[in-house]
């Protein structure tokens, strides 16, 4: 299985923490939407996008890389991103809407979107920077657990059935 990780995160790395983990256990490759021309994601098996959730949705830079995709067929794909709300906040009844706009370029596409994961990341964003942030040392060791059983499941789905 050749596996890609396209990943967008900059402000305390919070996402990469969490791809770094996935690309470990997937034997994948990260790039940044930057790096990438569309056209060469047909010669990977599994794809996982991934940045920060900026105002509710996935860094726009990542978001674009979606717009700019081409038609594919039974491509599969992963979703994962870091928040300042954990997706399975109470908070936030129905978080995972921060996926949404991704997910529903992706499946536009064509592609078949596998699984998705979140945690929380450290936020010092807009007036939070000025109480020290929230969620510092996020993502910690737990959120890395969590990142590294994610990707073992997602490696024995993409498995072939004898």
């Amino acid at each position: 299985m050749k596996s890609l990780l396209i990943l967008f995160s900059y402000h305390h790395k919070n996402t990469e923490k969490i791809a770094n983990v996935f690309a470990k256990i997937l034997d994948a490759q990260i790039k940044t939407p930057q790096q990438i021309n569309p056209e060469e994601l047909q010669d990977y098996s599994l794809i996982g996008f991934g940045s920060g959730i900026y105002e509710y949705k996935h860094h726009k830079v990542l978001l674009d890389l979606a717009d700019k995709l081409p038609k594919v067929t039974n491509r599969k794909a992963f979703i994962f991103s870091t928040s300042g709300i954990r997706v399975d906040s109470r908070v936030f009844t129905n978080a995972r809407e921060f996926h949404t706009p991704l997910r529903e370029k992706l499946q536009s596409k064509g592609y078949m979107i596998v699984g998705e994961f979140n945690c929380a990341g450290f936020n010092t964003n807009k007036f939070l920077k000025l109480f020290g942030g929230m969620n510092k040392g996020r993502p910690n060791a737990e959120d890395l657990i969590d990142a590294e059983e994610f990707a073992q499941n997602l490696q024995k789905k993409m498995k072939p059935k004898a």
